[in-house]
C-alpha cells in the first residue's frame, strides 16, 4: 500500500519545483530532445504526477538495485549515476518509441499504468575521507519514473580539477543511502600534470564468465580513470551458468533495459563503477553484431528483413531502444546527438594527454570488394573531419600524448585466412586518409587503443609501403597500438600451447611488420600509465573466469619513449608470460597476484570460460 503525497506549497511553486527536480535528472533529455521518439515530454510527465490524490510510493519500497557509477569527468564536474526503484526488474514498456507523439510519454494506458508520482532522489559530493554532512561540494535532488527506468544520472559541478571525491545518494528526506561513491575530476585543460592512469577494458559476455578482472583492477586501485572500448553487453540469448537476461535476443526497450541491468548485477562492475569515474563509448553488440547505418549481421532493413529475422521490430526502431537504454544506463554526458548518435568525444587532460574517444562501426558484407574504396568512411565524414581537427588542434596546443580510444584494431594485420576485413582492414582508404594528416602535420606521439578482437595485440602504428619504416628499431612508426583483450568474451580456441602456436604464426607472417606481440588465451586488460617522458603499458590477465576468483598473471609491460614513435627495443623487455613476441622470449611462470590477500602464489585452472 502506498502511502499519500501531499504537497504543502502553491500549485505554481510547486509545478516550478518539479520542472527543476525534473531537468536534474539527465536521463529526462536522453538521449536527443532533437530527435522525435528519441525525447521525453516533461511537461506531460510533471503534470501527470501532479495529479490530487496521487499515491507515491513510501520509502521503505524504494532501494538503490544496482549501485552507484561515475562518468565522463571534466576539470569542475563529473556525472554521477544510480537507480532508485521499487523493483529490480526494469519496465518492460515499449511506449517511449511507438505512437505518433513528437515526444513520447505514458499518458496511455493502452501500454502501461504509469506511475502516479515521480521518486525524489537527493545526493551529494563531499571531500574524499570526510562525512556526507561536514564537507558537502555539491549537492542536488532529481526525479525519477518508470519513463527512464528510475535512473538517475545527474551533473555535480562545482568541483576542484584532478581531486577525489565520494558522492552518495538518498531517497529525499531518509536514510536509505546508495552504496558510497567515489570519482575523479580530471586535470584543466591548461594544467601542468606529471602523470595519468587509465584502465582499459572491451567485450564483457555475461553468460561466458565472470567479470573478474573488473574486480581485479578496482581492488589494485592504481589507475585514475577507467576506458571502456565497448561491447559492455551482448544482444544475445546465451544459457548456462550466468544466462542471459531476458532469455532471447535483444529487441525491445525492457528487452535492452533488462539486459543492461542484469550486467550491472555482477560485484565485480559494481565494484569498479563505484570507485572510478569511467569513459565508455559503445562498439557494436550494444545494438546487434555488425551493426551500422542500415542494419547489422541479422536484421536489415528489407521488408524480407523486417518480416522474417526480427519481431516486426525495424533497424531503425531496434537502435533507438538500445540507444535509449544504453544512455539510461551508462554514466556517459549528454553530448549534443546529432544526426549520427553521437557519442565521440574528446577529453583535455592538462597538457599531458588529449584524450579522443571515436565510434567506428562498420559492415561486414562485401568487405574484400570494396575495402580500398575511397568514397567509403569508417567513421562518416562529419566525424572523420572532426577527428583530423581534434587530432593537429592537440599537436597546436602542445599536449604532449594524443590517445586515440576507439573500437576495432587500427593496425594491418593479416591473418591465416587472410586479411581480416572486419577492423580498420575493411576501410583501408579511411585508414590511409588518417596515416596521411599524421605524417604530413607531424603529429607524433599518438597512441591507439583498441578492442573488439577479444585477444591482445601490440604494434608500432606505421604507414608501411607508403612511409620508411625499420622493423628491428622502430624508426619510421608514427606512433604505437594497444588492442586488449576481453573482459569475459571469448578468444582464441583451445588451451594455452594452441593460442601460442597461433600467436607465433601471426608474428612470424612476413606481412605483418610492425605486429610485436600477441596473445589471444588470457581475459583482461591494460593499464596504462602516461608521463611526460613516457606511457607504459602493462597487460593483465585473468587464470581463469569460468569462476569467480581474484587472480590476477601480468602478461607483458610495454614502453613508448616520447619523441620516438614506436615502442622501445627490446620490445617487453625481451620476455613475456604469455602468446609470442617479436625477437623475445615467452616466459610462462604462472605467478599471480591474488588482488583480495596481496599474496602471489604459482596457480592454474583446467578451463577459461564458463559453459553456454
Amino acid at each position: 500500500m502506498r502511502g499519500s503525497l501531499k504537497f504543502g506549497i502553491a500549485g505554481s511553486t510547486l509545478a516550478s519545483l518539479a520542472a527543476a527536480l525534473f531537468d536534474g535528472n539527465l536521463n529526462y533529455n536522453s538521449p536527443s530532445s532533437r530527435h522525435v521518439n528519441l525525447g521525453i515530454n516533461v511537461p506531460k510527465v510533471s503534470r501527470r504526477s501532479l495529479k490530487r490524490g496521487s499515491v507515491a510510493f513510501k520509502p521503505e519500497e524504494l532501494n538503490f538495485t544496482h549501485g552507484v557509477a561515475s562518468g565522463d569527468p571534466w576539470p569542475e564536474s563529473v556525472i554521477l549515476w544510480t537507480r532508485a526503484a521499487p523493483s529490480l526488474a526494469s519496465d518492460q514498456s515499449n511506449v517511449t518509441v511507438e505512437g505518433t507523439a513528437q515526444l513520447f510519454n505514458h499518458d496511455t494506458g493502452q501500454y502501461v499504468v504509469a506511475d502516479p508520482n515521480p521518486i525524489c532522489v537527493e545526493w551529494k559530493v563531499f571531500q574524499a575521507g570526510y562525512s556526507t554532512e561536514s564537507k558537502a561540494v555539491s549537492t542536488g535532488q532529481a526525479y525519477t519514473t518508470s519513463d527512464i527506468d528510475y535512473t538517475v544520472k545527474v551533473e555535480a559541478t562545482g568541483l576542484q580539477p584532478f581531486t577525489t571525491y565520494n558522492y552518495q545518494f538518498n531517497i529525499c528526506g531518509t536514510n536509505i543511502t546508495s552504496p558510497l561513491g567515489r570519482t575523479k575530476t580530471a586535470p584543466p585543460a591548461d594544467g601542468d600534470v606529471s602523470g595519468i592512469k587509465f584502465v582499459v577494458f572491451s567485450c564483457s559476455n555475461y553468460p561466458n564468465g565472470y567479470f573478474n578482472v573488473y574486480g581485479n583492477a578496482a581492488r589494485k586501485d592504481e589507475h585514475d580513470f577507467v576506458i571502456h572500448l565497448g561491447d559492455f553487453i551482448y544482444e544475445g540469448a546465451a544459457k548456462g551458468e550466468r544466462a542471459h537476461n531476458p532469455p532471447r535476443v535483444l529487441f525491445s526497450l525492457g528487452d535492452y533495459r533488462t539486459r543492461i541491468g542484469q550486467y550491472r548485477t555482477d560485484p565485480d562492475l559494481q565494484l569498479l563503477s563505484q570507485n572510478y569515474a569511467w569513459i565508455p563509448t559503445w562498439d557494436d553488440h550494444e545494438v546487434a553484431n555488425n551493426v551500422y547505418r542500415d542494419g547489422s549481421s541479422a536484421l536489415n532493413n528489407t521488408e524480407e528483413s523486417f518480416r522474417n529475422d526480427g519481431p516486426g521490430i525495424s533497424v531503425d526502431q531496434r537502435k533507438m531502444n538500445a540507444v535509449r537504454a544504453y544512455f539510461e544506463w551508462v554514466p556517459i554526458r549528454q553530448i549534443d546527438m546529432d544526426d549520427n548518435l553521437r557519442v565521440w568525444r574528446s577529453f583535455s587532460m592538462g597538457n599531458l594527454v588529449d584524450l579522443v574517444i571515436l565510434d567506428t562501426r562498420w559492415n561486414d558484407e562485401y568487405l574484400e570488394a570494396i575495402y580500398d574504396d575511397a568514397s567509403r568512411s569508417l567513421m562518416g565524414s562529419h566525424q572523420e573531419r572532426w577527428f583530423y581537427n581534434q587530432l593537429t588542434k592537440s599537436s597546436q596546443r602542445g599536449a604532449k600524448w594524443r590517445i586515440i580510444g576507439q573500437q576495432i584494431i587500427f593496425s594491418r594485420i593479416r591473418e591465416s585466412f587472410g586479411w581480416n576485413r572486419d577492423n580498420w582492414n575493411g576501410y583501408a582508404a579511411n585508414r590511409n586518409r588518417t596515416y596521411k594528416h599524421l605524417y604530413d602535420n607531424n603529429i607524433g606521439n599518438n597512441i591507439f587503443l583498441a578492442g573488439d578482437s577479444h585477444q591482445n595485440w601490440v604494434s608500432d602504428v606505421a604507414w608501411v609501403g607508403t612511409k620508411p619504416y625499420d622493423q628491428k628499431t622502430g624508426v619510421g612508426a608514427i606512433g604505437v597500438e594497444f588492442a586488449g583483450t576481453a573482459v569475459s568474451s571469448t578468444g582464441a580456441s583451445g588451451d594455452i600451447l594452441t593460442a601460442r602456436a597461433a600467436a607465433e604464426a601471426r608474428i612470424n607472417d612476413e606481412m605483418n611488420t610492425e605486429l610485436q606481440w600477441q596473445d589471444g588465451y588470457y581475459r583482461g586488460y591494460y593499464l596504462l600509465s602516461v608521463s611526460p617522458e613516457k606511457v607504459t603499458a602493462q597487460f593483465y590477465g585473468s587464470p581463469s573466469v569460468a569462476s569467480r576468483n581474484a587472480w590476477s598473471l601480468p602478461l607483458a609491460n610495454f614502453t613508448v619513449v616520447s619523441g620516438d614513435n614506436h615502442l622501445s627495443r627490446p620490445v617487453a623487455g625481451g620476455t613475456v608470460e604469455s602468446g609470442s613476441l617479436r625477437g623475445g622470449r615467452t616466459v610462462d611462470t604462472n605467478l599471480t597476484l591474488n588482488t583480495e590477500t596481496g599474496e602471489w602464489d604459482v596457480i592454474g585452472f583446467p578451463t577459461m570460460y564458463l559453459k553456454t
